[in-house]
């Protein structure tokens, strides 16, 4: 299975996903989504508040290994991105992906 940078950017270029935490933040309250990815570099008010909603809702979560300007990078856009949601998830398989971290998860 191709990494994470690849499947985050093939939802990008195929898919439907926002950028920002206030978007992402509604998204998650009104529970449109599908996956929520997070940069490494996110401020810590923000990531804990992510990751309560994002389990509350029990929405998927990737947490991106990467800083803000790397995740920047992989979109493709010429700014830094700490938070993003993903609404469709296009051609990529950022949803098996999860699924194998997930089973990875279990077995540890």
């Amino acid at each position: 299975m191709a990494d994470v940078s690849t499947e985050i950017r093939r939802a990008v270029d195929s898919g439907k996903v926002f950028f920002g935490s206030k978007k992402t933040e509604k998204e998650i309250l009104t529970g449109k989504g599908k996956i929520v990815v997070m940069a490494k570099s996110i401020p810590v008010n923000v990531r804990e508040r992510i990751e309560y909603l994002t389990e509350l809702n029990q929405m998927p979560l990737i947490k991106f290994e990467g800083t803000a300007k790397e995740l920047g990078e992989v979109c493709g856009k010429p700014f830094v991105i700490s938070l993003m949601h993903v609404s469709d998830p296009g051609k990529s398989k950022l949803l098996s992906f999860i699924e194998t971290q997930k089973k990875n998860a279990k077995e540890k």
